[in-house]
């Protein structure tokens, strides 16, 4: 058990669900709101998250890409914790398992109306189990051509956000405006992804890995990371500042303290394998980002309540 925890990454499991508490409480924000939509939202984002997770360590294990130059934690079938027979069977179960939670989500949010809605979303989770597979899986895996950013920043910053809106109102008429933080959780997701190639430049080179890192060099991602964090604070302000945020509502921008040194500390940064520590803080500085901005919206709900009091 402890192995296969291990192969599931609960570090990155908080960045996953980012994007559907936002959109969520974004809903909420304009009273609309089901717990089934968001627990059934949750267990299919946090399916798809550990099933690329254990796809990528099946993926990179099986192409040699996982070996002595690799500067993360060693992975499962790197170490030889977990056979690839093991885990290509955890793959399929959990692929299994993570495709009812997407039909129940469907269910729940379209019930029998709205067919042509339900089968677009039941297309777009098999697209999102699909691409969490070849990942790293197979011999025209995406993330080794430099791909991987694109899946990311449209399956867990647009889709989870913006997807998990539009369940609850069924248009985006009224939410247009979430699409800023979208893109912004999309791009600190893919700032988490960055930072996990920076960190891995060397090897993915010599396995032939080619990740935008590679493609570009480590001098240019640093460039390329600081655009993906900045921006996406920008966004977020720029969010705030439409929706005419009271000055107590901004409390999210306690977010960007720990963001503002993580820029510090990569711009600092000498040798790749000390960059290992701040794919974690990243991460959660990113889930308190979507918490905190949550908050923000329901603090917005209270007042309009109040004010029809």
């Amino acid at each position: 058990m402890k192995h296969w925890i291990e192969a599931a990454r609960l570090r990155t499991l908080p960045l996953s669900v980012s994007g559907i508490i936002l959109g969520s409480f974004y809903a909420m924000s304009q009273s609309m709101f089901n717990w089934k939509i968001v627990i059934f939202a949750i267990s299919t984002t946090l399916g798809l998250q550990i099933l690329s997770n254990f796809a990528n360590d099946y993926g990179d294990g099986m192409k040699g890409t996982d070996n002595e130059d690799r500067v993360g934690p060693k992975r499962a079938i790197q170490s030889g914790a977990i056979t690839p027979k093991a885990m290509k069977q955890a793959m399929i179960l959990t692929s299994i398992l993570t495709m009812f939670s997407a039909i129940a989500l469907i269910y729940y949010s379209f019930k029998e109306d709205n067919l042509v809605f339900s089968l677009f979303f039941l297309i777009l989770g098999a697209l999102a189990i699909a691409s969490a597979i070849r990942y790293t899986v197979g011999n025209s895996a995406y993330g080794y051509r430099g791909y991987g950013d694109i899946f990311v920043f449209v399956f867990f910053g647009l889709v989870s956000t913006m997807g998990i809106y539009f369940m609850f109102a069924k248009t985006f008429e009224e939410g247009y405006l979430l699409f800023l933080p979208a893109t912004a959780i999309g791009f600190l997701s893919v700032g988490v992804l960055n930072l996990n190639n920076m960190r891995d430049e060397i090897s993915d080179r010599k396995a032939g890995k080619n990740t935008i890192v590679v493609k570009i060099g480590g001098a240019k991602a640093k460039l390329y990371h600081y655009f993906l964090i900045v921006s996406a604070m920008i966004l977020v302000l720029i969010f705030a500042a439409l929706n005419d945020f009271h000055f107590d509502q901004y409390i999210f921008i306690l977010a960007y303290f720990p963001l503002s040194r993580h820029l510090v500390t990569v711009y600092k940064n000498q040798d790749s394998r000390a960059l290992d520590p701040e794919l974690k803080k990243l991460a959660l500085s990113t889930f308190v980002l979507s918490v905190l901005l949550s908050l923000c919206l329901i603090f917005f709900l209270s007042d309009i309540i109040v004010n029809n009091g």
